[in-house]
């Protein structure tokens, strides 16, 4: 699968082989439904928590008459009923992670490529670095390029000034290669990525 290389000028820099077996897959919704639940649940924090019986600091002795007191028979001021007492089957401090085999991760970041290279969603750009870095500049750029909600796969090292410039351009991300993942690829509209993450891709899955 032949693709042109674009530049910052929006000008055509040559073109390069995208490999089949990453960028040439059907892709299956249900392993990216499945990746992007996985991803989600592991990056949460689970450390929502409310006290139990054992943990709320009141006296445990029977607190009032069995009878005649003209209500209920409570032997604790630490049950839920009362105000300041403690919550029945309340939130404890877990983990939300569920379990994802690696090959299955793998490929669901090949499905991922291969929907936005099917969708005509992905550009390659030759590299992503500005020699003014301003965020005036680099929006021109992308605006001549096509791109106002883009995902950017950089190198192994970002260039500072293309970070910072693209830092204060909304449902703008830039990512390297090694961060690369499912859930920021589908939540943009397109993906970039530039010659380096290209081959940095091609080698991690040979």
């Amino acid at each position: 699968m032949k693709m042109d290389v674009q530049t910052l000028d929006a000008k055509t820099a040559g073109s390069v082989d995208l490999p089949e077996d990453i960028f040439g897959l059907e892709p299956r919704a249900d392993i990216l439904n499945r990746m992007v639940i996985w991803q989600r649940a592991k990056r949460q924090a689970g450390t929502h928590k409310t006290k139990t019986r054992g943990e709320i600091s009141r006296t445990g002795a029977k607190w009032g008459r069995q009878k005649g007191g003209g209500g209920a028979r409570h032997g604790s001021k630490r049950a839920g009923i009362f105000v300041g007492g403690a919550k029945a089957h309340g939130p404890r401090v877990r983990s939300h992670a569920i379990g994802m085999p690696k090959k299955m991760r793998a490929l669901a970041l090949k499905h991922a490529l291969s929907a936005k290279a099917a969708a005509g969603e992905l550009v390659v750009l030759d590299k992503a670095e500005v020699k003014e870095a301003k965020t005036k500049v680099l929006k021109e750029a992308f605006g001549k390029l096509g791109l106002d909600n883009a995902l950017i796969i950089g190198g192994a090292q970002i260039d500072e000034g293309f970070a910072r410039a693209a830092r204060n351009l909304p449902k703008i991300d830039v990512l390297p290669v090694q961060g690369i993942n499912v859930y920021d690829i589908l939540r943009r509209h397109k993906l970039v990525l530039t010659r380096d993450a290209l081959e940095v891709l091609e080698a991690r899955f040979k």
